[in-house]
Protein backbone atom coordinates (compact mmCIF):
# COMPACT_ATOMS: atom_id res chain seq x y z
CA UNK A 1 0.00 0.00 0.00
CA UNK A 2 1.26 3.77 -0.36
CA UNK A 3 2.08 5.66 2.33
CA UNK A 4 1.06 9.09 2.54
CA UNK A 5 4.03 11.19 2.96
CA UNK A 6 4.19 12.84 6.55
CA UNK A 7 3.35 15.58 7.36
CA UNK A 8 6.08 18.59 8.03
CA UNK A 9 5.93 19.52 11.47
CA UNK A 10 3.85 22.61 12.82
CA UNK A 11 5.74 26.10 11.73
CA UNK A 12 8.41 24.09 8.97
CA UNK A 13 8.62 24.60 5.41
CA UNK A 14 10.86 23.16 3.17
CA UNK A 15 11.47 26.90 2.14
CA UNK A 16 13.65 26.52 5.63
CA UNK A 17 16.27 24.34 3.35
CA UNK A 18 16.62 25.85 -0.33
CA UNK A 19 19.15 28.35 -0.99
CA UNK A 20 18.55 32.00 -0.82
CA UNK A 21 17.31 33.70 -4.39
CA UNK A 22 18.27 32.36 -6.94
CA UNK A 23 19.52 28.72 -7.25
CA UNK A 24 21.88 28.96 -9.68
CA UNK A 25 23.86 31.60 -8.15
CA UNK A 26 23.08 29.54 -4.65
CA UNK A 27 24.99 26.88 -5.89
CA UNK A 28 28.11 28.53 -7.32
CA UNK A 29 28.17 30.15 -3.61
CA UNK A 30 30.98 28.68 -1.36
CA UNK A 31 29.15 25.55 0.44
CA UNK A 32 29.13 24.89 4.67
CA UNK A 33 31.96 22.21 5.09
CA UNK A 34 29.47 20.87 7.42
CA UNK A 35 26.67 20.70 5.14
CA UNK A 36 28.39 19.15 2.56
CA UNK A 37 29.25 16.23 4.90
CA UNK A 38 26.06 16.19 6.36
CA UNK A 39 24.75 16.07 2.63
CA UNK A 40 27.17 12.95 2.12
CA UNK A 41 26.60 11.14 4.94
CA UNK A 42 22.83 11.14 4.00
CA UNK A 43 23.22 10.22 0.51
CA UNK A 44 25.89 7.52 1.57
CA UNK A 45 23.53 6.16 4.40
CA UNK A 46 20.44 5.97 2.16
CA UNK A 47 22.88 3.93 -0.62
CA UNK A 48 23.49 1.66 2.11
CA UNK A 49 19.73 0.71 2.39
CA UNK A 50 19.39 0.67 -1.36
CA UNK A 51 16.59 3.63 -1.21
CA UNK A 52 16.27 6.03 -3.99
CA UNK A 53 15.56 9.55 -3.49
CA UNK A 54 12.36 9.25 -4.17
CA UNK A 55 12.12 6.41 -2.07
CA UNK A 56 13.86 8.35 1.15
CA UNK A 57 11.65 11.83 0.43
CA UNK A 58 8.60 9.47 0.29
CA UNK A 59 9.33 8.08 3.77
CA UNK A 60 10.51 11.42 5.32
CA UNK A 61 7.70 13.57 3.96
CA UNK A 62 9.88 15.47 2.01
CA UNK A 63 10.25 16.69 -1.95
CA UNK A 64 13.10 15.28 -3.84
CA UNK A 65 13.67 18.96 -4.08
CA UNK A 66 14.30 19.48 -0.66
CA UNK A 67 16.30 15.92 -0.46
CA UNK A 68 18.27 17.08 -3.56
CA UNK A 69 19.15 20.12 -1.56
CA UNK A 70 20.08 18.44 1.70
CA UNK A 71 22.67 16.03 -0.11
CA UNK A 72 24.47 18.41 -2.32
CA UNK A 73 25.10 20.93 0.73
CA UNK A 74 22.90 23.32 -0.59
CA UNK A 75 20.11 23.02 2.10
CA UNK A 76 20.50 24.45 5.83
CA UNK A 77 17.76 21.77 7.21
CA UNK A 78 15.94 22.61 10.51
CA UNK A 79 16.82 19.53 12.96
CA UNK A 80 13.19 18.42 13.07
CA UNK A 81 13.12 17.82 9.36
CA UNK A 82 16.73 16.13 9.74
CA UNK A 83 14.78 14.33 12.59
CA UNK A 84 12.34 12.88 9.96
CA UNK A 85 14.88 11.70 7.28
CA UNK A 86 16.59 9.74 10.05
CA UNK A 87 13.93 8.09 10.85
CA UNK A 88 12.75 7.10 7.53
CA UNK A 89 16.95 5.65 7.06
CA UNK A 90 16.25 4.08 10.32
CA UNK A 91 18.84 5.42 12.20
CA UNK A 92 19.29 7.73 15.52
CA UNK A 93 19.72 11.48 14.64
CA UNK A 94 23.31 12.04 16.49
CA UNK A 95 24.84 9.09 13.61
CA UNK A 96 23.18 11.88 10.94
CA UNK A 97 24.58 15.07 12.37
CA UNK A 98 27.55 13.49 13.79
CA UNK A 99 30.49 16.24 13.22
CA UNK A 100 32.99 13.57 12.06
CA UNK A 101 35.55 14.35 9.35
CA UNK A 102 35.07 11.35 6.42
CA UNK A 103 32.73 9.35 8.39
CA UNK A 104 31.02 8.61 5.30
CA UNK A 105 29.65 5.15 3.06
CA UNK A 106 30.64 1.82 5.39
CA UNK A 107 32.11 3.92 7.86
CA UNK A 108 28.63 6.11 8.19
CA UNK A 109 26.52 2.48 8.58
CA UNK A 110 28.89 0.74 11.29
CA UNK A 111 28.77 4.13 13.03
CA UNK A 112 24.69 3.95 12.99
CA UNK A 113 24.75 -0.06 13.84
CA UNK A 114 26.75 1.04 17.12
CA UNK A 115 24.44 3.54 17.85
CA UNK A 116 21.60 1.48 17.86
CA UNK A 117 23.37 -1.46 19.55
CA UNK A 118 24.46 0.51 22.35
CA UNK A 119 21.13 2.22 23.06
CA UNK A 120 19.98 -1.32 23.42
CA UNK A 121 22.51 -2.21 26.07
CA UNK A 122 20.97 -2.02 30.06
CA UNK A 123 22.79 0.53 32.18
CA UNK A 124 25.39 -2.10 33.61
CA UNK A 125 26.43 -3.14 30.15
CA UNK A 126 27.06 -0.12 28.71
CA UNK A 127 28.99 1.18 31.71
CA UNK A 128 31.43 -2.30 30.49
CA UNK A 129 31.78 -1.48 27.14
CA UNK A 130 32.72 2.13 28.03
CA UNK A 131 35.65 1.03 30.16
CA UNK A 132 36.29 -1.47 27.61
CA UNK A 133 36.44 1.59 25.10
CA UNK A 134 38.31 3.76 27.36
CA UNK A 135 41.51 1.53 27.93
CA UNK A 136 41.26 0.68 24.52
CA UNK A 137 41.46 4.44 23.20
CA UNK A 138 43.69 5.48 25.82
CA UNK A 139 47.29 6.72 25.44
CA UNK A 140 50.08 4.23 25.86
CA UNK A 141 50.74 4.35 29.75
CA UNK A 142 52.06 1.81 32.08
CA UNK A 143 49.80 0.76 35.29
CA UNK A 144 53.25 1.76 37.24
CA UNK A 145 53.31 4.77 35.32
CA UNK A 146 49.68 6.16 36.17
CA UNK A 147 50.39 5.42 40.17
CA UNK A 148 53.12 7.40 40.05
CA UNK A 149 50.33 10.11 39.23
CA UNK A 150 47.53 10.12 41.57
CA UNK A 151 44.84 12.68 41.46
CA UNK A 152 41.68 12.91 43.60
CA UNK A 153 38.52 13.48 42.25
CA UNK A 154 35.31 14.85 44.70
CA UNK A 155 32.97 17.84 45.22
CA UNK A 156 34.71 20.25 47.15
CA UNK A 157 34.42 19.92 50.75
CA UNK A 158 35.43 16.24 50.82
CA UNK A 159 39.23 16.99 51.97
CA UNK A 160 40.91 16.63 48.74
CA UNK A 161 43.92 19.36 49.54
CA UNK A 162 44.14 17.94 52.95
CA UNK A 163 44.30 14.62 52.44
CA UNK A 164 46.10 15.47 48.84
CA UNK A 165 49.00 17.54 50.65
CA UNK A 166 49.29 15.07 53.29
CA UNK A 167 49.91 12.05 50.79
CA UNK A 168 52.39 14.01 48.51
CA UNK A 169 54.33 14.35 51.49
CA UNK A 170 54.45 10.42 52.57
CA UNK A 171 54.97 9.82 49.04
CA UNK A 172 57.79 12.38 48.67
CA UNK A 173 56.10 14.12 45.53
CA UNK A 174 55.01 17.00 44.49
CA UNK A 175 50.91 18.41 45.14
CA UNK A 176 49.59 20.52 42.84
CA UNK A 177 46.05 22.25 43.09
CA UNK A 178 44.22 22.29 39.27
CA UNK A 179 42.65 25.42 40.22
CA UNK A 180 45.97 27.15 41.05
CA UNK A 181 47.16 26.06 37.82
CA UNK A 182 44.08 26.91 35.53
CA UNK A 183 44.40 30.49 36.83
CA UNK A 184 48.30 30.67 35.83
CA UNK A 185 47.35 29.28 32.52
CA UNK A 186 44.47 32.07 32.35
CA UNK A 187 45.72 34.89 33.81
CA UNK A 188 42.64 35.58 35.87
CA UNK A 189 41.17 33.78 39.06
CA UNK A 190 38.37 31.34 38.49
CA UNK A 191 35.50 34.12 39.47
CA UNK A 192 36.80 36.33 36.33
CA UNK A 193 37.54 33.30 34.18
CA UNK A 194 33.98 32.49 34.81
CA UNK A 195 32.56 36.03 34.75
CA UNK A 196 34.26 37.41 32.16
CA UNK A 197 34.92 34.45 29.53
CA UNK A 198 32.36 31.90 30.52
CA UNK A 199 31.97 28.16 31.17
CA UNK A 200 33.21 27.36 27.23
CA UNK A 201 36.57 29.46 28.40
CA UNK A 202 36.87 28.17 31.73
CA UNK A 203 36.24 24.18 30.38
CA UNK A 204 39.25 25.40 27.75
CA UNK A 205 41.48 26.33 30.47
CA UNK A 206 41.22 23.26 32.51
CA UNK A 207 42.04 21.38 29.84
CA UNK A 208 45.06 23.49 29.20
CA UNK A 209 46.02 23.33 32.68
CA UNK A 210 45.54 19.74 33.23
CA UNK A 211 47.90 18.70 29.88
CA UNK A 212 50.15 21.25 31.27
CA UNK A 213 50.83 19.38 34.80
CA UNK A 214 50.62 16.25 33.14
CA UNK A 215 53.85 17.69 30.70
CA UNK A 216 55.35 18.70 34.12
CA UNK A 217 55.09 15.82 36.46
CA UNK A 218 55.64 12.81 36.31
CA UNK A 219 54.86 12.07 39.70
CA UNK A 220 52.29 13.76 41.93
CA UNK A 221 49.69 14.20 43.51
CA UNK A 222 46.86 16.39 42.15
CA UNK A 223 43.42 17.79 43.58
CA UNK A 224 40.97 18.36 40.80
CA UNK A 225 37.66 20.69 40.40
CA UNK A 226 34.83 18.91 41.83
CA UNK A 227 32.88 19.37 38.16
CA UNK A 228 36.03 18.05 35.69
CA UNK A 229 34.52 15.10 35.74
CA UNK A 230 31.51 16.79 33.97
CA UNK A 231 33.65 17.29 31.09
CA UNK A 232 34.26 14.06 29.25
CA UNK A 233 37.65 14.45 27.35
CA UNK A 234 39.53 16.33 29.83
CA UNK A 235 38.03 13.35 32.35
CA UNK A 236 39.28 10.43 30.09
CA UNK A 237 42.57 12.23 29.81
CA UNK A 238 42.91 11.97 33.40
CA UNK A 239 42.04 8.49 33.79
CA UNK A 240 43.87 7.35 30.91
CA UNK A 241 47.31 9.57 32.61
CA UNK A 242 46.42 9.29 36.76
CA UNK A 243 45.43 6.98 39.48
CA UNK A 244 42.36 8.43 40.29
CA UNK A 245 40.78 8.40 43.71
CA UNK A 246 37.58 9.49 44.58
CA UNK A 247 37.54 11.55 48.10
CA UNK A 248 34.12 11.30 49.08
CA UNK A 249 32.12 12.00 51.97
CA UNK A 250 28.42 12.87 53.44
CA UNK A 251 26.45 16.21 51.99
CA UNK A 252 26.08 17.62 55.75
CA UNK A 253 30.15 17.39 56.07
CA UNK A 254 30.37 18.75 52.52
CA UNK A 255 28.67 21.72 53.60
CA UNK A 256 30.04 22.38 56.99
CA UNK A 257 34.17 22.36 55.57
CA UNK A 258 32.97 24.55 53.15
CA UNK A 259 31.32 27.10 55.31
CA UNK A 260 34.43 26.27 58.28
CA UNK A 261 36.56 27.23 55.69
CA UNK A 262 34.78 30.97 55.39
CA UNK A 263 33.14 30.54 52.10
CA UNK A 264 29.66 31.16 53.01
CA UNK A 265 28.38 31.58 49.30
CA UNK A 266 26.63 28.27 48.71
CA UNK A 267 24.34 29.20 51.84
CA UNK A 268 24.13 33.16 51.00
CA UNK A 269 20.24 33.99 49.66
CA UNK A 270 19.84 30.18 49.04
CA UNK A 271 17.36 28.08 51.53
CA UNK A 272 17.68 24.74 49.18
CA UNK A 273 21.28 25.03 49.33
CA UNK A 274 21.73 21.58 50.81
CA UNK A 275 18.68 19.96 48.30
CA UNK A 276 21.02 21.55 45.53
CA UNK A 277 23.98 19.94 47.04
CA UNK A 278 22.45 16.33 47.08
CA UNK A 279 21.33 16.29 43.64
CA UNK A 280 24.61 17.73 42.51
CA UNK A 281 25.78 14.55 44.26
CA UNK A 282 23.59 12.35 42.92
CA UNK A 283 24.27 13.67 39.36
CA UNK A 284 28.16 13.17 39.29
CA UNK A 285 28.05 10.00 41.18
CA UNK A 286 28.36 7.67 38.47
CA UNK A 287 31.50 9.72 37.10
CA UNK A 288 33.17 9.70 40.12
CA UNK A 289 32.58 6.24 40.69
CA UNK A 290 35.01 5.38 37.45
CA UNK A 291 37.91 6.19 39.74
CA UNK A 292 40.29 3.65 40.78
CA UNK A 293 39.12 3.10 43.75
CA UNK A 294 37.23 5.81 46.39
CA UNK A 295 38.38 6.57 50.01
CA UNK A 296 35.12 7.88 52.61
CA UNK A 297 36.04 10.86 55.22
CA UNK A 298 32.52 11.32 57.08
CA UNK A 299 33.59 11.85 60.27
CA UNK A 300 37.51 10.99 60.54
CA UNK A 301 40.23 13.17 60.68
CA UNK A 302 43.19 13.73 57.88
CA UNK A 303 45.30 11.16 60.04
CA UNK A 304 42.98 8.47 60.03
CA UNK A 305 42.19 8.71 56.18
CA UNK A 306 45.61 8.98 55.15
CA UNK A 307 46.27 5.92 56.89
CA UNK A 308 43.35 4.25 55.38
CA UNK A 309 44.19 5.94 52.25
CA UNK A 310 47.94 4.45 52.35
CA UNK A 311 46.45 0.88 52.89
CA UNK A 312 44.30 0.94 49.82
CA UNK A 313 47.35 1.81 47.91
Amino acid sequence: MRRDPAPLPANETEADTRPAGDAPAAANAERDPYLTLLGERIRSLRASRGMSRKDLARGAGVSERYLANLETGTGNASVLLLRQVARALDVPLPVVLAEVDGLNGEQATEFAQMVQWLAQLPAGDLARVREACRHALAPAESGDARHRRIALIGLRGAGKSTLGRALAAARDVPFVELNTVIEQEAGASLSEIHSLYGQAAYRRYEMRALERTLREHDRLVLATPGSLVSEPATFNLLLSQCYTIWVRTSPEEHMARVVAQGDMRPMEGNREAMADLRRILQARAPLYDRADISIDTSGQDAATSLQQLRAQL
